[in-house]
């Protein structure tokens, strides 16, 4: 993939988040990029390793800062305990008019991560990206196995909060087959 393509994503990625009602710092795009990556086949190009919060890509990161430098993202001050929101402007709104085709065919998957995340919160998202994470390393594993995993990976998540989340991780993979094989270019 392009990096204008990925990008155009990332931006599409951001205003999909907000209109579901997501604070959409970074840790929220983060996550919701491991998912579009990871489980629904969104070849992003973005490394990610387990670390402190669950799966995180440095690249991501580091992409974000840039894109906050070059004014395609701003951060918009919110009052409240949870930090600023990253914001597209009018910079990436004409980039992202460039690549109508990509946006059109990965929209679906977008669409079904920030559906799904938009009301989360960050503890939340760390459980299910952690789940996701030990899922794809554990396929064929049973949930209880996986969440004991979690529960050694992440000791601060109980074992029933990393059983909830492997059975969302389940249930989410499950309720997205249309959507990945949308992805894959194959006939819904």
């Amino acid at each position: 993939m392009k990096q204008i393509q990925r990008d155009g994503l990332l931006f599409e990625l951001i205003d999909e988040l907000t209109k579901y009602g997501s604070w959409c710092g970074e840790t929220h795009i983060q996550k919701a990029a491991y998912f579009l990556e990871e489980m629904l086949g969104v070849s992003l190009g973005l490394p990610y390793i387990l670390y402190k919060h669950g799966p995180f890509s440095f690249d991501l990161s580091d992409e974000l800062a840039s894109m906050r430098a070059d004014a395609l993202l701003a951060w918009e001050i919110r009052p409240g305990p949870y930090g600023n929101t990253l914001k597209t402007t009018r910079e990436s709104e004409r980039l992202k008019a460039n690549v109508p085709r990509t946006l059109e065919r990965y929209r679906p998957a977008i669409t079904f991560v920030a559906r799904k995340f938009g009301q989360k919160g960050v503890k939340d998202l760390e459980k299910i990206s952690t789940a996701l994470y030990v899922t794809k390393t554990m396929q064929g594993e049973g949930c209880d196995a996986r969440a004991r995993q979690i529960v050694g990976l992440k000791p601060h998540i109980s074992f029933d909060e990393a059983k909830e989340a492997v059975r969302f991780v389940d249930e989410m993979m499950a309720e997205a087959e249309p959507v990945i094989r949308s992805v894959a270019g194959e006939t819904v």
